[in-house]
């Protein structure tokens, strides 16, 4: 049976125990939502109808995993991008990014109102600041990869507000949420420090219908939420510390699922947090944007 679920309280709707859940998107069509175990190399589908949970198993650490126009998904891996087709559950590899450090894999990405992914890169021993934020568009029967922005520890993010002229991505060991202008050529301007969080470190970031930016917390047991301006709002509190993304669904959008984790929680944290690693959901009064899909021209 369907969980009935409430305004602001986030009910678990799978003791799921995912070392790093992340990336969850919605896909209308599925009624369900997609999210990965970055740690566990898995990924996995809620279906919101039934409660059911389907997974499979990918080749390696899965960062994101983003739906293509033609009803396949572009997933990143350590090595570069892939596509992944559900159906038959194969991973064929499409690109190679960042080859020169193998201390890199590919971390968070979005896709924004022309089609095109914005993803960055880490580094995966957390320390070196060698990540980095790029664009992806596919052109001509191939992926083109450009890069837009370095320096970073752990990138996040990334999101597009609604009018798709602003980016926002993270630097989650700085704690800061950075703003750029996306210009109309698709190129990135203006960088600036949106927001700072002061309590907990900012993860994957989304934005919904009336701008407002959603992050999700890591050590810091909420979603934070910022206006356009960046003036702060009412966080939502989580009963686990690692709160890792969000993705706004269901018939009218208005349905918050949110991904968590246990990676880094001592075994006396675990036993204070149970459902940690669990997803979740609940309802909110404002609407989500529509999940965008990475456009593919033809093969």
């Amino acid at each position: 049976m369907p969980v009935e679920l409430k305004h602001h309280e986030p009910v678990c709707l799978s003791d799921f125990r995912a070392v790093l859940g992340e990336g969850p998107v919605w896909i209308e069509a599925e009624n369900s939502f997609y999210f990965v175990d970055i740690v566990s190399c898995r990924i996995h589908r809620y279906c919101l109808q039934d409660g059911s949970l389907r997974s499979w198993e990918a080749p390696n650490r899965t960062g994101f995993l983003l739906p293509a126009s033609d009803g396949t998904f572009l997933a990143g891996l350590p090595d570069g991008l892939h596509r992944f087709d559900v159906k038959t559950g194969y991973f064929e590899h499409a690109c190679m990014v960042e080859t020169e450090d193998e201390g890199n894999r590919l971390n968070d990405g979005c896709v924004d109102q022309k089609g095109r992914i914005w993803f960055g890169t880490m580094d995966d021993g957390e320390s070196r600041d060698s990540g980095s934020l790029y664009r992806v568009e596919h052109r001509n029967g191939q992926l083109s990869v450009s890069h837009w922005d370095s320096g970073y520890i752990v990138s996040n993010g990334p999101a597009v507000s609604p009018c798709g002229k602003v980016l926002y991505a993270c630097d989650s060991p700085q704690k800061h949420i950075y703003a750029f202008d996306i210009q109309d050529d698709g190129s990135l301007t203006g960088k600036r420090v949106f927001a700072t969080l002061e309590k907990g470190y900012p993860d994957g970031v989304v934005t919904d219908s009336e701008g407002n930016v959603w992050s999700g917390t890591w050590a810091g047991g909420q979603i934070t939420r910022f206006r356009p301006d960046g003036t702060p709002m009412e966080p939502i509190a989580l009963p686990v510390s690692n709160v890792t993304k969000i993705a706004f669904g269901g018939a009218d959008c208005r349905t918050v699922f949110v991904t968590t984790a246990r990676k880094g929680l001592s075994e006396e944290e675990l036993e204070a947090q149970p459902q940690a690693g669990g997803i979740f959901a609940f309802r909110t009064d404002v609407a989500g944007n529509p999940q965008h899909s990475f456009v593919l021209d033809a093969d």
